[in-house]
């Protein structure tokens, strides 16, 4: 049994370890933020107000509220690293213990943790580019391939695992012999 689950582990490696990484990630960011928590929000105001008259042109209520929503969407990627990162960890051992083909295993473990790392990274990037940029909504279409990309993998992991679970516990169980005391 150990050899078949270490085999089985062995088919989704990457995204297990892209999975685990985006789990830290978000760990990782939460910890910054306990640490260095003024700092880091100092930064994103250094970078408003090195953008003050080009961007803001004084308006200082409208640099706070970007500095405002930039630290929100910091905490929007360390939400998303841990959240999407646990369900992409489960969901790849759970595809990795079904009777399926090793490359679509492998495929949608890739998948879901290329994508939830990504998702998680992307939210991040957005939030420090803002505030130089006078604008998240600009900071999130600047990075909205890279996004959409992430968020697409995800979701397709997540959709393949469905049909994979739906396919193996109704579709191929119909097809292996009943037990004798059934």
């Amino acid at each position: 049994m150990e050899d078949t689950l270490l085999k089985n582990i062995s088919h989704v490696r990457i995204g297990l370890v892209l999975a685990l990484l985006t789990i830290a990630f978000g760990f990782f960011l939460g910890g910054a933020f306990g640490l260095w928590e003024d700092s880091m929000k100092g930064h994103l105001e250094a970078q408003a107000q090195a953008a003050d008259e080009s961007v803001y042109e004084g308006d200082a209520a409208k640099m706070k509220t970007i500095t405002d929503k930039s630290w929100v969407y910091l905490k929007r990627a360390h939400l998303h690293g841990g959240a999407v990162g646990g369900v992409a960890l489960v969901i790849i051992l759970l595809v990795a213990a079904l009777p399926v083909h090793r490359c679509v295993k492998a495929m949608d473990a890739l998948a879901l943790g290329l994508g939830g790392l990504g998702y998680s990274v992307s939210w991040l990037l957005a939030g420090l580019r803002a505030p130089a940029l006078g604008s998240t909504g600009l900071a999130k279409e600047s990075l909205a391939w890279f996004a959409r990309l992430s968020a697409a993998l995800v979701l397709a992991g997540v959709c393949a695992a469905i049909l994979l679970v739906v396919w193996c516990a109704f579709v191929k169980a119909r097809r292996l012999p009943k037990p004798l005391n059934d």
